[in-house]
């Protein structure tokens, strides 16, 4: 069918097998990685106390959470994935806006995890095999890639490709897998952490840097939006995993649990390993890998970033690869299937240059995570406005699929859903064009650029409101029509 393939279609409910334990196990399992700890060590390295660093992170999950239950309840019900679902709302081929803005913010991700697997690849091979830190460049100093980084990272890159063409059991596993193994690593580094700095006290005496409250909140609105941009791609295409649901429970329960948990806790060990190596080496080191690097056993070092490619793989294959797949797949549902849209998310994950993006905290976290989220919380305002006040969470699966159903709109698209994306982009505009430096500093008043502070919540509740506002006005006009 021109609209649907065995990827894309509705999985009945007989077929579904994830209980409240996968879902657990999928948060616990996303939410031990590499880029989970230094959400919270750069938030140390940009000033805040440990407290001040963890609250920040629980906080930023509790809100995420919400869009991210709100949009799996369509999953649970109907067992359709993200792209199908924004058909309800954007049309048969406008969800592919929505769904492509998706797919590119998940190979950026997916570069920037197949970076740091790739570099733990490195640091382990590099003590081994010494020559591998001394290569002959290769690449232009442009690129600020050496060689030794840049073979290892091909190489995991043709692992996270090995995972892909096994498929979606494969990555169950892998999940179940990693969710026992990577406590007992996390455990590790909190007991090095503790036993280097003698004890947890100077650990967590370390002060917040910020002299006033307002000091303090001019940081902390912005990293709490970098919070919730982190898991903002998942609460879209949460329905990609929770079509599998044997119940709403099932996944509610799981994510619930998990998700806000799991991510303080793992948060919490890298507050404590990045202020012990303040102590112990004089800096704060935000990124494991470069610490794991500093280790003069050759055994700790293998197993560290054993344990930290186990992490990213895991991670990486569940969250930046199952949902562009589905989202390239729907592109062109008779010619692209889920294998080929993970295969085609790994070749563009290499071309956005990664291992400049995470170079430093600034750019983690201004740059990339709160500029993706201006674009993803306009989605998700509409996603969920659509199916909670539009429609009371009734969807007619089969229009889904069918250009003759009330999802075809005009000529596919839903040109009310566009521009009330549109205009839940355009606020955030130009703090993100002073952000990236594309314009030059005080550009626009400073007022405007503030806003981009808070770009996921602006974009969410400016799209929802207006996305309301136009449908709810239409079905006015067309009953008014009627009586008339």
């Amino acid at each position: 069918m021109k609209f649907t393939n065995e990827d894309l279609a509705p999985i009945p409910l007989k077929d579904r097998s994830w209980g409240t334990w996968n879902y657990a196990a999928l948060w616990v399992s996303m939410s031990l990685c590499i880029p989970t700890y230094m959400l919270s060590s750069s938030l140390i390295e940009g000033g805040m106390s440990w407290g001040q660093a963890v609250f920040t992170v629980f906080l930023g999950n509790a809100v995420v959470l919400i869009p991210m239950l709100l949009n799996g309840h369509a999953g649970a019900k109907y067992g359709i994935p993200f792209p199908i679902f924004a058909r309800a709302s954007f049309g048969l081929k406008g969800a592919n806006i929505p769904a492509l803005l998706r797919a590119i913010v998940a190979c950026g991700w997916f570069g920037i995890q197949t970076w740091i697997g790739g570099f733990a690849l490195y640091q382990m091979l590099k003590i081994w095999i010494p020559a591998i830190s001394t290569l002959p460049p290769v690449f232009p100093d442009s690129f600020g890639l050496e060689t030794g980084p840049a073979i290892t990272f091909f190489i995991f890159w043709l692992i996270n490709m090995l995972v892909v063409y096994f498929g979606i059991e494969s990555i169950r596993k892998l999940l179940l897998f990693k969710a026992a193994f990577l406590p007992l690593a996390a455990l590790a580094l909190v007991c090095w952490a503790i036993v280097a700095a003698k004890g947890l006290g100077p650990i967590l005496s370390q002060p917040s840097k910020f002299q006033t409250t307002s000091e303090f909140f001019k940081f902390f609105f912005p990293a709490l939006t970098g919070m919730v941009g982190f898991w903002a791609t998942v609460s879209l295409n949460i329905p990609d995993f929770t079509r599998y649901a044997r119940s709403q429970r099932a996944q509610i329960l799981g994510q619930a649990v998990a998700l806000p948990t799991s991510m303080t806790a793992f948060a919490f060990v890298g507050v404590i390993v990045t202020s012990a190596s303040a102590i112990v080496f004089g800096s704060a080191i935000w990124d494991p890998v470069v610490l794991a690097g500093k280790f003069d056993s050759p055994f700790i070092v293998s197993f560290a970033m054993i344990a930290v490619a186990i992490s990213t793989l895991a991670t990486n294959i569940a969250a930046n690869i199952v949902s562009p797949a589905n989202d390239f797949s729907h592109l062109a549902p008779e010619k692209i299937d889920f294998k080929i849209g993970g295969y085609m998310t790994g070749v563009i994950g290499i071309f956005i240059f990664p291992w400049k993006l995470i170079a430093d905290p600034t750019g983690y976290i201004f740059t990339w995570l709160i500029g993706y989220s201006s674009l993803l919380g306009p989605i998700g305002g509409i996603l969920v406005c659509d199916y909670y006040f539009v429609r009371s969470q009734s969807l007619n699966v089969d229009d889904l699929y069918h250009e003759t159903g009330q999802y075809w709109y005009d000529g596919g698209f839903n040109f009310k859903a566009i521009s009330a994306l549109i205009l839940g982009i355009i606020p955030n505009v130009p703090g993100f064009l002073e952000a990236t430096k594309f314009v030059a500093a005080e550009s626009f008043p400073l007022w405007l650029t503030d806003l981009y502070n808070y770009a996921w919540f602006i974009g969410f509740f400016v799209s929802a409101s207006f996305y309301y506002l136009l449908m709810t006005g239409s079905a006015r006009q067309s009953v008014l029509k009627r009586v008339s």
